[in-house]
Formats: C-alpha cells, sequence, structure tokens
C-alpha cells in the first residue's frame, strides 16, 4: 500500500473526495502523489469514496443494485419504506401549488430509481401496515396514494416537528384520507353559502367605505367556510368554550358571518358613531 493510501480514512475522506473533483476537472491542479494515485485507480475513484465513507441518508443514499437482480424481503420492504419516508419529507415540492400552473423539477428523491426500485416492481406486493388501508398492497398502489395525499393541491411539511407521536398522528389522518374530506349534498350547499356570504360582505365593504380600514379577507374568504366546519365538529365533540385569537385580516367578516356580530352594529361603528 502507498504512502498515499495510508493516509486514507473516514477523518479525511472530504478532502480526499475534493482532491478527485479537481483532479476530473483538471489534473494538474492536484500535487503530484495524489495526481498519480487517481490515475492509478481509474474511473473506480468516485465509487471508491463516496459510498464507503459518506454517510449515508435520504440525499446520500447507498448504492442500489437496479438491474433487476433478486431482492430479499427485508431489502424490498427496507427500499419501500424509504421511498414513503421521501414523500412525507419532500412530497410538498412536487405538489401543484402555483396558481399559474408552472412546473417546477421534481425532487429526485420521490423517483423510483433513486430508491433502486424499478417500474416493473410496481405489481409486487408489500406490506402496508404503517399506510392504513388493507394491510397488503402493490407498490403501484403505494406511490398513486402517497402521490395523491403528497403531490396534489396540498403541500404538508411536518416531519420536522420533534414529537414523533404528533407525526404520527398526521402522516395517519392524511394518509388514510388521501388529504381529501367525503362532502355530502348538503354540506357541500352549506359551504357554498358560507363561502357566497364572505364574497359578498367583502364587497359590499369595499364598495360602501372607500377608504376605509375594512380588514379585508380578500383573496382568503375560504377561512368562513373552514371556520364554520371547524366549529360544528368541536361542537359534536362536547367543547364547550373556543378561544379565538383573531388576526387583523378578516376580522370583521369573521364578527359578522361566523361570531354573529349583526351587520349594523358593525355599519354603525364605520359611520363614527361609536363612542
Amino acid at each position: 500500500m502507498s504512502q498515499t493510501e495510508d493516509r486514507l480514512d473516514s477523518q479525511n475522506v472530504a478532502y480526499v473526495e475534493r482532491l478527485l473533483e479537481l483532479f476530473q476537472r483538471d489534473p494538474t491542479k492536484v500535487p503530484t502523489e495524489w495526481h498519480d494515485y487517481f490515475r492509478r485507480i481509474g474511473g473506480a475513484g468516485q465509487a471508491r469514496f463516496a459510498p464507503s465513507f459518506r454517510p449515508a441518508s435520504l440525499f446520500n443514499p447507498p448504492a442500489l443494485a437496479t438491474d433487476g437482480r433478486h431482492l430479499g424481503a427485508a431489502e424490498w420492504q427496507y427500499r419501500v419504506s424509504q421511498l414513503v419516508r421521501a414523500y412525507r419529507v419532500r412530497g410538498h415540492l412536487a405538489a401543484k401549488l402555483d396558481p399559474l400552473g408552472m412546473g417546477r423539477p421534481e425532487p429526485p428523491e420521490l423517483g423510483l430509481a433513486f430508491h433502486g426500485l424499478r417500474s416493473a416492481d410496481l405489481d409486487r406486493s408489500i406490506s402496508t401496515a404503517s399506510l392504513g388501508g388493507p394491510g397488503t398492497q402493490t407498490l403501484g398502489d403505494v406511490v398513486e396514494r402517497l402521490r395523491t395525499t403528497y403531490c396534489r393541491y396540498i403541500g404538508a411539511q411536518f416531519m420536522h416537528i420533534d414529537e414523533l407521536e404528533v407525526r404520527d398522528w398526521l402522516a395517519e389522518r392524511m394518509e388514510q384520507t388521501q388529504n381529501r374530506l367525503a362532502l355530502s349534498r348538503e354540506e357541500q350547499l352549506e359551504i357554498l353559502t358560507r363561502l357566497t356570504d364572505a364574497v359578498i360582505f367583502e364587497q359590499f365593504v369595499r364598495k360602501k367605505y372607500i377608504g376605509a380600514k375594512t380588514f379585508s379577507l380578500e383573496g382568503a374568504e375560504s377561512l368562513i367556510p373552514l371556520l364554520d366546519l371547524a366549529i360544528e365538529k368541536a361542537a359534536r365533540q362536547r367543547i364547550d368554550e373556543i378561544v379565538m385569537g383573531m388576526a387583523h385580516r378578516g376580522r370583521l367578516n369573521v364578527l359578522a358571518n361566523i361570531i354573529g356580530k349583526t351587520p349594523r352594529e358593525i355599519f354603525w361603528e364605520f359611520a363614527d358613531h361609536c363612542f
């Protein structure tokens, strides 16, 4: 073993990797002894250093076989578990949140190949006890559920929460429902009514009291039906009291359509008759 190889260990691998990258760009930029060493090992350098010393993580996975070789059940399940975790951690980056519909690059860790899986594996059954639904599903069903939950029109960023119980509760609720709420026709009509009330209130105040501070809710009128649903559910769960910390934005709309303050009282205050 050469003197150069004697220096290789996990304490200085980052330095050696930087030298290797520099050598690959311009061999004349590295010291002679390292130049000779890198030439001797040829193209094996990157494969030799990166998997050996860099700690494997979600963003630096170990080298995974994708050539169709048979995987044991434990290894297969582990890779699928890493794919599920990737969607929980990074799925919000692929969610369709841009109102202009402009696309953006999808994180590579959401792809099958990143975890050593293939398209041919989509029909293979796996244990999905942690995802809700049937105890066994195909990989294709799992991917579809994860994309529907985290990559549609709701971006859920929650894996930074320290409390494990809270993270597990959120993941379970979101993945079981796929972030969709089943509503009856009556509930849909109630939401439409609440939303219409909120919009009409905003339009009236802006036209009637031009230049006045109206704490507009424009663009966020969905807050009204959401609050209404939340309060109704709290009542069904026997909640006796709700304390609401209200922001300035939308406070008049909430007072009128949620708290029940009459428009007469609100507009009286606008007319400066309140002392």
